[in-house]
C-alpha cells in the first residue's frame, strides 16, 4: 500500500495530519502560525525567450508572526525520509530560516541552520517551540511587530522573502534598542517598499520613543531629490491621506511655518536647510524638536548626512533621539565608509546578483566599445576653431569633453551605438557635461530615423520643469517617445524606469557607487525584457575587477591597452554641476573621422555571480558541454533532431547558456553567419565552422535527391528559411507555418504533399542532412 502512495498522498494523509496535530493549523492552531503549501519564493533567473531557470516552489514554508521559521521538503512514503533534504537545506539558507526539514511523513529530520546541529525528531515542534528556540529571550516589542501583518492591498501583493526579511531584521534590531540601522540592497529590489512596511508596523503597533504602546510614532522619509520623496510619498498611499504631509517650499511659504499635524513626513534635506539669498543658511527643522521624530528614513544615505564632512549631517545630528534607517544600495567602500561609520554594519544585505540569480532583477551584458581614437594627441593636419592646444599633451577620457571638445569623436560614437541598438528600445546615455548631453541629443535626433522631434531629449539640472516632465514621459511604460534620454549627472539615481533596455557610457565612471546605481538603471524586470546591455567607451568595465563588485569577479579581457583615466573625486554629485567650458575645439581632418575604427568585446554575468570575459564565458561552456555530449556524433545526433535539439537548448538554458549568448559566441568565433550548432562544435571539439548557406547548400546536394515536385519545393522552401533566419526556423511548430504560407494550410499541404506524418518526415529528414558535416 505504501509502494503506491504518491507525494500528494503522503502530504494528505501524513504530513498535514502532524502539523495539525502540533498547532500549525486546524482546530489547535496556535495564533500567529501559519502554513504555506507550494510557494515560489523566488522566480528563477531570467533566460531569453521570456523563460525562466525556475526552482522547484517549497513544499512548506513555516511561519509564526511573520517570521519564517521553517522550510519543510516532502517525499513520498516510499522513498528515504532525507531524500529532500538537499532541498530543504538550500531554501533555508537562501530565505534564512531557522529550520530546515525533510520528511516522507514516517519520519522527520531536523537541521537547525544556526547550530549546524542535525537530529531525528517525531514531527514538526510546535509553532511556539520554533519560536522559542529562535527567541529565546522574550521581548515585548518583538511580539507586537509580529502581531501587525504586512499590508498587502487585500491580497493583491506579497512581499518577496528578502524584503519580509529586511523589514524583521529591522524590526528585530528597534526591539532591541538599536538607533542607528541600516539596510543594504540592491537598486530596484524595493527598498521603498520595504520602508513603507516598517513604518506601516511602527505605526499599527503604537510604537514610539517613549518605549510603550501610548500613541503612533511620528515618521519622517528624508531624500537628496524630489522624484524619490514623491516616489516615497506615493508609495505610503496605504495610510489615510491626513496621515501623511509632503513638505515642500511651497507649503511652508503658504502656511508660514512648518507641518506638523500628521504622521509621516517626506521631504528633502534641501527643504530642511535651506541658503538665503545673503549666503545664510536657514535651518528650518530647528522648527521641530529635537525629539519631535521617532524614526527617520535616510534614503540614497551614502549620499546624505551620514558623511561626516557633510552639512546635511546636522540633520541628522539634530534628530539624535530619533531611531534612524539609512538605505542604500552600495556596500562598504573608501567611498562610503562614513555611511557604515554613523550607521553600523547593514542588518541585512540583499546583492545585484542575488537579484538576478533569484529572478527578481534583469540580467545584463557589458560590450566594451574600444576605438582608436579613445584618446587624442594634436595632429597638424586637424584644425584648432577655439583655445589653444597643448601639441605635446595626450588628452585622456576625461579631459576630452570637459576640457577639449572633438565633435567628430563623439559622432563617431554615436553612430557605433545607434548601429548596434534597436532604435526603438529605451536608452540612457551618460554625458560627460551637460553641453556634451545637449551635442549628443542634437546628434541623434539628427541621424535618427524615427519621425518624432522628441525621440532623443535631454534631461539635466539646466531643463529643469521640462526635462522632469521628459523624465516622466519615458518612465511611463505605455510611451515609447521620448525613447532615449541624455544626461550627464542627474540620471545616474533616482529612475524607476523598468523598461530601460540599453545603457551608453560616454564619460568617466569614476566611483564604484556610481557604477553600480547606473547599472541599476537597467535592472528593474519588465514583460518581455530578457536582459540589458551596457555601452561602455570609458572602461568603466574595470570596476567589475573590484573585489567588492558582489563577489570576486574575474577580470574581463580588456580589447586592448589604453591609458587609465585619471582617478577623481568619489561618489556621484547630487545633481548636474555648472558645465566647465571648454577652452579647445578641434575640428578633425577631412575624412578621419572615418578612419576610427572600434574593437568590440562583450562581458556576461556568470551563472555563479560574476563577470566573465566572452573568452572565459567559452572556458566554461566547454567544461559543462564535456558532461552533456559523448562525443561529436552524439552532438550531431542531438542537433538533427528537432524534438531532442529542443530540450538540449533547455539543458543549456538551465546552465545560464541562453539562446542570446550563445548568438553572441558566433562574433567571438568569427562566424556570424554561421549555427548555434557550429559554436557548441568548435568549443568541444574545434571544429571549423561552417556558413549557413553551406549547411544548407550540402543539404540541397545530398537530402533532395530523391524529393521531387512539391516536396521537393517544400523543403526547399524550409532551407531557404533557415539560410536566412537560423535554427529557429527548423523547430516542428514552424511545420504550420510554412505549410500555411505555402498551401493556404493543412488541407492544401495534404493534398500536394500527403498526410501530415509524411511532411514531418520529411522535415525531419532534411535536417539530418544539414548537421551530417
Amino acid at each position: 500500500m505504501m509502494h503506491s502512495e504518491t507525494e500528494a498522498d503522503t502530504r494528505a494523509m501524513r504530513i498535514d495530519p502532524d502539523l495539525a496535530a502540533n498547532g500549525w493549523e486546524g482546530p489547535a492552531k496556535i495564533g500567529g502560525a501559519r502554513v504555506h503549501r507550494e510557494e515560489m519564493l523566488w522566480p528563477g533567473r531570467i533566460m531569453s525567450g521570456g523563460q525562466t531557470n525556475a526552482p522547484k516552489p517549497a513544499d512548506y514554508v513555516l511561519r509564526m508572526n511573520g517570521h519564517v521559521m521553517a522550510v519543510m521538503e516532502a517525499k513520498k512514503a516510499s522513498l528515504p525520509h532525507t531524500e529532500g533534504r538537499g532541498q530543504a537545506y538550500d531554501y533555508a539558507t537562501r530565505i534564512g530560516a531557522r529550520f530546515a526539514y525533510c520528511t516522507n511523513g514516517l519520519r522527520y529530520h531536523e537541521i537547525d541552520m544556526h547550530t549546524g546541529a542535525e537530529q531525528e525528531v517525531d514531527a514538526v515542534p510546535p509553532p511556539s517551540e520554533l519560536w522559542d528556540r529562535c527567541y529565546p529571550t522574550g521581548n515585548a516589542w518583538r511580539d507586537r511587530f509580529g502581531q501587525v501583518p504586512f499590508e498587502t492591498d487585500g491580497g493583491k501583493w506579497q512581499p518577496r522573502y528578502y524584503q519580509a526579511g529586511a523589514v524583521n531584521a529591522v524590526l528585530e534590531a528597534i526591539a532591541d534598542g538599536d538607533k542607528r540601522i541600516l539596510l543594504t540592497l540592491a537598486t530596484g529590489t524595493g527598498k521603498t517598499s520595504i520602508a513603507f512596511q516598517i513604518a506601516w508596523k511602527l505605526f499599527q503597533s503604537r510604537w514610539s520613543l517613549t518605549g510603550e504602546p501610548t500613541r503612533r510614532p511620528r515618521i519622517l522619509f528624508l531624500a537628496d531629490r524630489n522624484i524619490l520623496a514623491d516616489q516615497a510619498y506615493n508609495s505610503f498611499s496605504a495610510f489615510e491621506p491626513d496621515a501623511l504631509s509632503r513638505i515642500n517650499p511651497k507649503e511652508i511659504s503658504k502656511k508660514g511655518k512648518m507641518p506638523r499635524n500628521a504622521s509621516v513626513f517626506f521631504t528633502i534635506f534641501q527643504t530642511f536647510m535651506t541658503e538665503g539669498k545673503d549666503g545664510e543658511e536657514t535651518f528650518n527643522f530647528r522648527e521641530y524638536e529635537p525629539d519631535f521624530f521617532d524614526f527617520i528614513v535616510i534614503d540614497e544615505c551614502h549620499r546624505g548626512g551620514a558623511k561626516d564632512e557633510s552639512t546635511w549631517r546636522k540633520i541628522l545630528e539634530y534628530f539624535e533621539p530619533a531611531v534612524q534607517l539609512g538605505l542604500t544600495a552600495t556596500p562598504k567602500r573608501k567611498g562610503n565608509a562614513d555611511t557604515y561609520k554613523y550607521f553600523g554594519k547593514p542588518v541585512y544585505t540583499y546583492a545585484l546578483r542575488d537579484g538576478i540569480e533569484d529572478g527578481f532583477l534583469t540580467p545584463f551584458k557589458v560590450r566594451q566599445m574600444a576605438s582608436t581614437l579613445d584618446t587624442y594627441i594634436y595632429d597638424p593636419e586637424d584644425e584648432v576653431l577655439d583655445g589653444e592646444i597643448d601639441p605635446e599633451h595626450e588628452y585622456t577620457e576625461s579631459e576630452i569633453n570637459a576640457k577639449i571638445v572633438i565633435p567628430e569623436r563623439e559622432q563617431s560614437r554615436i553612430h557605433e551605438f545607434m548601429d548596434q541598438i534597436d532604435p526603438r528600445q529605451k536608452t540612457l546615455v551618460f554625458c560627460a557635461t551637460q553641453t556634451h548631453a545637449a551635442a549628443v541629443r542634437d546628434y541623434i535626433n539628427e541621424i535618427k530615423d524615427i519621425d518624432d522631434p522628441h525621440y532623443c531629449e535631454r534631461v539635466t539640472a539646466n531643463d529643469g520643469a521640462l526635462g522632469e516632465q521628459h523624465l516622466r514621459e519615458f518612465q511611463d511604460n505605455d510611451r515609447s517617445i521620448p525613447t532615449i534620454l541624455t544626461t550627464s549627472q542627474k540620471l545616474s539615481t533616482g529612475v524607476d524606469a523598468r523598461n530601460v533596455r540599453n545603457i551608453v557610457l560616454m564619460r568617466p565612471v569614476k566611483s564604484m557607487i556610481e557604477f553600480k546605481q547606473i547599472v541599476g538603471r537597467g535592472t528593474r524586470t519588465f514583460e518581455g525584457k530578457d536582459f540589458f546591455t551596457v555601452y561602455d567607451f570609458v572602461e568603466a568595465y574595470q570596476h567589475f575587477n573590484d573585489p567588492e563588485w558582489d563577489g570576486e569577479p574575474l577580470p574581463p579581457e580588456s580589447p586592448r591597452p589604453r591609458p587609465s583615466p585619471p582617478v577623481g573625486p568619489a561618489g556621484p554629485r547630487p545633481d548636474d554641476p555648472t558645465d566647465p567650458e571648454p577652452k579647445i575645439v578641434v575640428k578633425l581632418a577631412d575624412g578621419k573621422e572615418r578612419k576610427i575604427r572600434y574593437i568590440a568585446t562583450t562581458t556576461y554575468f556568470s551563472h555563479d555571480g560574476t563577470m566573465i570575459s566572452g573568452e572565459e564565458f567559452m572556458t566554461q561552456l566547454f567544461g559543462d558541454l564535456d558532461d552533456l555530449v559523448r562525443d561529436e556524433d552524439h552532438l550531431r545526433a542531438i542537433w538533427s533532431n528537432p524534438e531532442t535539439r529542443v530540450q538540449f537548448f533547455k539543458v543549456l538554458a538551465d546552465r545560464g547558456y541562453d539562446i542570446d549568448r550563445l548568438e553572441d559566441m558566433k562574433r567571438l568565433i568569427d562566424a556570424p553567419n554561421s549555427d548555434v550548432f557550429d559554436v557548441l562544435a568548435y568549443v568541444r571539439f574545434t571544429l571549423t565552422p561552417l556558413e549557413r548557406s553551406e549547411r544548407a547548400e550540402n543539404a540541397r546536394a545530398k537530402g533532395l535527391a530523391d524529393a521531387e515536385g512539391e516536396m521537393r519545393s517544400f523543403l526547399e522552401a524550409v532551407l531557404a528559411a533557415y539560410e536566412v533566419h537560423g535554427v529557429d526556423e527548423l523547430a516542428l511548430s514552424k511545420i504550420g507555418d510554412f505549410l500555411k504560407v505555402k498551401y493556404g494550410g493543412t488541407n492544401g499541404a495534404k493534398r500536394v504533399l500527403g498526410d501530415i506524418p509524411i511532411i514531418r518526415k520529411a522535415f525531419m529528414d532534411i535536417q539530418a542532412h544539414l548537421y551530417r558535416l
